[in-house]
């Protein structure tokens, strides 16, 4: 859970993005596999029934508000996370690290253009998840990179969802950045 490959959780991170905006839910559950299995070092039964919950609590939370489901998606999280904190013998509380969790979803959604309040928000998902102090430069700039590649995604969603466009690849590499610095914090 501390050890992870920065540019394969990244890359693989970009394809679930990439597959949630097109709503390609076989290709996010494929990619949903890979995160949970290369960031939590799952075996494989628990990355299997992990990659199912992040794809469900994604699907719940995928309409557009209010049409949405907020609890359910934290139900789905936290369903994760207490798979996670189980396997890996990780002392956080999986409630919540779920309530973070969607609570970054929720300013992602709502404030999309705050790159500092997604930032703290995804500081604080850190912070709980690996015990690590918020503001530890290494967890800023992790949250800041990937708030960018959020950025990225948003400009990429707004210009038509082309899997072709540069911006994936500008995405990809905020989001290795961000890995790259989660893990230094956390290692």
């Amino acid at each position: 859970m501390r050890t992870f490959d920065p540019e394969r959780v990244g890359r693989l991170e970009t394809e679930a993005w990439v597959a949630y905006y097109r709503r390609r839910w076989p290709t996010f559950l494929r990619a949903a596999i890979g995160l949970t299995r290369h960031t939590f070092g799952l075996p494989w039964p628990a990355t299997l029934r992990g990659a199912w919950l992040v794809l469900r609590a994604n699907q719940l939370w995928a309409p557009p508000a209010p049409g949405n489901d907020p609890d359910g998606a934290r139900r789905c999280m936290a369903r994760f996370y207490a798979l996670v904190a189980e396997r890996r013998g990780a002392p956080f509380d999986p409630a919540e690290a779920a309530r973070l969790e969607v609570e970054w979803w929720r300013v992602h959604r709502e404030r999309q253009h705050d790159d500092a309040a997604l930032a703290d928000a995804l500081a604080a998902l850190y912070a709980h998840v690996y015990r690590v102090p918020a503001g530890d430069e290494r967890v800023r700039t992790a949250a800041r990179e990937r708030a960018a590649a959020m950025r990225d995604s948003d400009r990429w969603v707004g210009e038509g969802c082309d899997p072709a466009s540069p911006l994936v690849a500008r995405e990809r590499a905020a989001l290795i950045r961000s890995y790259t610095a989660l893990r230094s914090a956390v290692a």
